[in-house]
């Protein structure tokens, strides 16, 4: 990488449409777990709703995940991975490899 291409390369451009880590563990949620409710997700990774809507809305608006409805009286969504969600198969499995190889358990 030259120095030229920096503010151009795919290391800033995928990480501008991961976001940061709570993004990271909504997409962990994702990949365990499936298509997920904002319930479910807030319930799981004890954000708030505000924290948990935008970085969903981020995560939408990079392609990465979509909301589906599947009812309307009431009216209820959830999110599901798309193509290019499931496409970070690799990379979230090459954190979680790393993160298990170098680093310790929390407390």
């Amino acid at each position: 990488m030259t120095k030229t291409n920096r503010s151009n390369c795919p290391i800033l451009r995928a990480t501008n449409a991961m976001g940061d880590q709570w993004s990271i563990l909504i997409l962990r949620e994702f990949f365990l777990e499936g298509p997920r409710r904002f319930q479910d997700l807030q319930d799981t990774l004890a954000l708030s709703p505000n924290t948990l809507s935008n970085r969903l809305k981020k995560l939408e608006s990079s392609g990465i995940i979509a909301r589906r409805t599947y009812s309307t009286n009431p009216p209820r969504a959830e999110y599901v991975l798309t193509e290019t969600g499931h496409a970070l198969r690799p990379v979230m499995r090459a954190l979680h490899e790393w993160g298990e190889a170098h680093t310790p358990d929390l407390e």
